[in-house]
């Protein structure tokens, strides 16, 4: 029989606090923040070695933004806090619930976030969830009440007695902030960032080594919160409408491979004469399976998509020529962010060079290198759990094991930390011979420019207009900038030249007489940029602190039975700290 779940005694009157782990996050502390893994998601695993030329920006905590949408209940969220400011809010408000969410490798600073909480809020319950909650035995190291693994926004309705069978609420927010490449902060106006969209969580696919499948069930189960394409596109329509966007970062692991909702939603664009840009996560043989011609009628204008590694064991790659299937994305103005992994069984030192040569020959656009890394709760860790190659907890710390610096188990052939230089190898030796990968991206959308400017369907040239209307300037000031910086880099400084003079011949004179402003004023940016990082500048996300309705209208209630007095009741997002600190 099974257990009776639990329910809060306060149920939708329960004030909640919803909190990511605090930072700072780009340094080595004793909390597992390291230097190596900053809360930069490209900058960290993407365009590591890039210096000034990678692209630096920051990702709210989605998840939690989701829960807070969905619950029918104050709920405030503090997303990137500092431990003093997570203090601070304990000791302001008396909250009866306390969730907190986290990823394996941030176990220390969970931990120390129970300590404050129990200090603090001693009635208040404790609830973790994320990726962390995938780790066995987490409940002997974090005094918590609950840990939760998948759903969260089932459990927290069923936990506060809300409606399970409530439609799902999309948060209203963009996909990154605090943009920076070159030195040069990007515009945050409106309709110049994507919005996040979150169709779905888990991933069908299942691959052995995948925490977001493992956390969702793994292998063949995933939760969607819009089943249909006409559900999708009334979500759209109102995040369009609300925050007034034309382009949309799909957060679903394989939002392809649900195969009749994404040509439902082409059908309804059609209709609607929508001209969206939509960014996605793919899996080869998933996007080989659309045509074309249904690829650039869905607006996709960029395509994150695993290539593994030269002759993988995973089946969503096999007879798939990634070399041919990059190309053609490419030829069609679609941007590619290959992943590769290092480290395979079948990896070692002998064969390492060969590997990289291969991930890097694809000449993505961006490349993704992580190492094969068991987390808890995958196949991959239980069977190196079975096989006794686990290091132990006490020999390698888990606030190393985040996939860009050594391996938490004993490769077969890989062994004494050959791993982290072979990592570094590939993300360099992938800079130096494809180049800066904001170069390689310009270079695609140019394409996609030249291939659809005067394509017959005006919905589809609307889309490729807008998404290369910065080639004719800050694009093409780029390419100047970047040629200054690689002259004497023969063959990079060769690359810019022609990239350079191919805008210059489609744009024409308006272009090539206001690039050398704009190059210029960028070149000495990306020199200051460079001088700021060789004296170790660290880059950290703002904070954030959201209410959502029901905080709002618990707090006007509140006040209503008060003396008058000013609130922060001044919109959603309360204040926010500066974007950028220093150690």
């Amino acid at each position: 029989m099974d257990k009776p779940k639990p329910v809060h005694p306060l149920r939708t009157r329960a004030k909640i606090l919803l909190s990511s782990v605090f930072g700072p996050y780009a340094q080595d502390d004793e909390y597992g923040s390291r230097s190596i893994n900053p809360m930069e998601l490209y900058h960290n695993q993407v365009t590591r070695v890039q210096g000034a030329f990678s692209l630096r920006m920051f990702h709210r905590s989605f998840g939690l933004m989701m829960m807070q949408a969905n619950l029918n209940a104050p709920c405030y969220l503090l997303d990137f806090p500092t431990l003093d400011r997570f203090v601070e809010e304990l000791q302001q408000k008396k909250y009866d619930i306390v969730g907190i969410g986290a990823i394996v490798a941030n176990v220390g600073k969970v931990k120390k976030m129970c300590e404050l909480v129990r200090q603090y809020l001693p009635h208040a319950t404790i609830v973790i969830g994320g990726h962390i909650a995938n780790k066995g035995g987490l409940e002997e190291t974090v005094d918590a009440d609950y840990i939760v693994k998948g759903d969260g926004i089932k459990w927290f309705r069923e936990f506060i007695g809300d409606d399970t069978d409530a439609p799902i609420t999309h948060p209203l927010t963009y996909s990154a902030h605090n943009t920076r490449i070159l030195g040069h902060s990007l515009r945050e106006k409106p309709g110049d960032t994507a919005a996040i969209l979150i169709p779905s969580v888990g991933c069908p696919v299942g691959c052995n080594f995948c925490s977001t499948s493992a956390l969702f069930g793994g292998k063949g189960n995933f939760i969607n919160f819009y089943e249909t394409g006409e559900e999708l596109y009334t979500v759209m329509l109102d995040i369009e409408k609300k925050l007034k966007v034309h382009s949309f970062f799909i957060m679903d692991e394989n939002f392809l491979l649900h195969r009749k909702r994404a040509l439902r939603l082409l059908e309804l664009m059609q209709a609607g004469n929508k001209s969206w840009s939509l960014f996605v996560f793919s899996s080869a043989r998933v996007i080989r399976s659309y045509t074309m011609e249904q690829i650039v009628g869905l607006g996709i204008s960029w395509v994150w998509m695993g290539l593994e590694g030269e002759a993988s064991q995973y089946r969503k790659l096999n007879d798939v020529d990634t070399h041919a299937l990059v190309r053609s994305l490419q030829d069609n103005g679609i941007r590619v962010l290959g992943s590769s992994i290092i480290g395979m069984e079948n990896h070692t030192a002998a064969n390492i060079d060969q590997i990289i040569d291969y991930a890097i020959s694809h000449d993505t656009d961006f490349h993704q290198f992580m190492l094969y890394t068991p987390n808890p709760g995958t196949p991959l860790y239980e069977k190196h759990k079975k096989d006794g190659s686990l290091y132990d907890e006490s020999e390698f710390p888990v606030a190393d094991a985040h996939g860009q610096y050594r391996f938490n188990y004993r490769h077969k052939h890989i062994s004494g930390g050959q791993e982290e230089q072979f990592l570094l190898d590939a993300f360099q030796r992938d800079f130096d011979l494809n180049g800066p990968s904001l170069a390689r991206l310009i270079q695609t959308m140019l394409k996609g420019w030249q291939k659809y400017k005067n394509y017959a369907d005006e919905r589809i040239r609307k889309c490729y207009r807008w998404d290369t209307e910065p080639l004719r300037t800050t694009y093409a000031g780029a390419v100047w900038a970047m040629a200054k910086r690689f002259r004497r880099n023969k063959p990079l400084a060769r690359k810019m030249k022609t990239l350079l003079h191919n805008i210059y011949r489609e744009f024409g004179l308006k272009t090539r007489l206001i690039t050398p402003v704009i190059g210029l004023y960028l070149y000495f940016s990306l020199k200051l940029e460079e001088k700021r990082l060789a004296n170790d500048y660290c880059y950290e996300p703002a904070w954030f602190y959201e209410k959502n309705q029901s905080a709002l209208d618990w707090e006007k209630a509140q006040s209503a039975r008060t003396i008058p007095q000013i609130t922060e009741l001044t919109g959603n997002i309360v204040r926010q700290a500066p974007a950028m600190n220093r150690y």
